[in-house]
């Protein structure tokens, strides 16, 4: 119980202030010198932003482990669903992760039942084609 406390603390701090900074995410996509231009001091936004996803994937790997692919895919399929504005992108990517996650537990413990697949194996049978697919299109 303590430790799910202390996770939901620091999610509740840590998740509004990177939706808080999507419009500074937003203006650095577009280069240094266009977010110099528009007044943003890239060094302190970037040194920012560093601190919290760090921050953040601290926090969710303490608690949920590695799953290395869960992490890669989902901000890959929310980009292609709704574009590259980070106040949509954000919400939507940790949307796909749950749900992501949430499927492939269940398919690790419903295909071979009784006995269970590691989840990570299941995200990472579902992510390696998927990136395989992004290589091949963009080559």
């Amino acid at each position: 119980m303590d430790l799910c406390m202390g996770v939901i603390a620091w999610l509740v701090v840590l998740i509004p202030l990177a939706i808080y900074k999507s419009k500074v995410l937003d203006v650095l996509h577009l280069g240094d010198p266009i977010a110099i231009g528009v007044g943003v001091q890239i060094e302190k936004e970037r040194r920012l932003l560093l601190l919290i996803s760090v921050a953040l994937a601290g926090v969710c790997v303490s608690v949920g482990g590695g799953i290395t692919f869960l992490g890669l895919i989902a901000p890959h399929i929310a980009r292609r669903l709704v574009g590259a504005r980070h106040a949509k992108l954000l919400p939507l990517t940790a949307i796909l992760g749950s749900l992501l996650l949430l499927s492939a537990n269940t398919l690790g413990r419903v295909l071979m039942a009784p006995m269970e697949l590691p989840v990570g194996i299941i995200v990472s049978i579902l992510g390696a084609p998927y990136f395989i697919y992004l290589l091949v299109k963009n080559i």
